[in-house]
């Protein structure tokens, strides 16, 4: 512990010491996890404006979302670098971003899974058939499969996101307990 006499009171600051390599780790994916996010939903929310469709609602939540969680993130590094990462604030943030994830699986499942769902129409229009000639249609399919594959991507990394959140939240509860040294 330091301490810091600032006039008569005494200022008790705790260290914190936190495994740097399951940081790194944690960081990389989460920034990976967050990116494929908002580009996928910011891709789609791109394509639909150009067929002149309506956004569900899922597209513009998962770009928020993956916004606030590298915001998050870089806040993180901020607080890294000046050794004020606390781990309350972490297990606070965590939380709260993984609610989201939590309401971004099941925004995507819904989507994907129920009603006449994307999963069928994929399955049907895409996976079914395979053009192989130099034309247009067989870059349609081209696009038609990569739009699908998205959705998938992101499904998992909605589910990558989740998990790595609960880790954080034991990792910083076992940093906050003092439990790495």
């Amino acid at each position: 512990m330091a301490r810091t006499v600032v006039g008569s009171a005494v200022v008790v600051r705790e260290k914190y010491y936190w495994p740097d390599a399951q940081l790194n780790v944690w960081t990389i994916v989460m920034l990976a996890t967050a990116g494929t996010i908002l580009g996928v939903f910011a891709q789609f929310m791109m394509i639909q404006s150009q067929m002149r469709l309506g956004t569900p609602w899922i597209m513009p939540y998962g770009v928020t979302v993956g916004a606030l969680t590298i915001i998050c993130i870089l806040i993180m590094l901020i607080l890294i670098a000046q050794r004020r990462l606390l781990p309350g604030v972490m297990m606070l943030a965590s939380f709260i971003l993984f609610v989201l994830f939590v309401t971004g699986i099941i925004g995507t499942a819904l989507q994907l899974f129920s009603g006449p769902n994307i999963n069928q129409l994929c399955q049907t229009y895409v996976n079914n058939q395979r053009p192989r000639d130099q034309n247009v249609i067989t870059l349609a399919w081209l696009q038609q499969q990569n739009i699908c594959q998205c959705w998938d991507a992101v499904f998992a990394f909605w589910i990558i996101g989740s998990v790595f959140f609960v880790w954080m939240m034991v990792m910083a509860s076992q940093v906050n307990q003092n439990q790495y040294d």
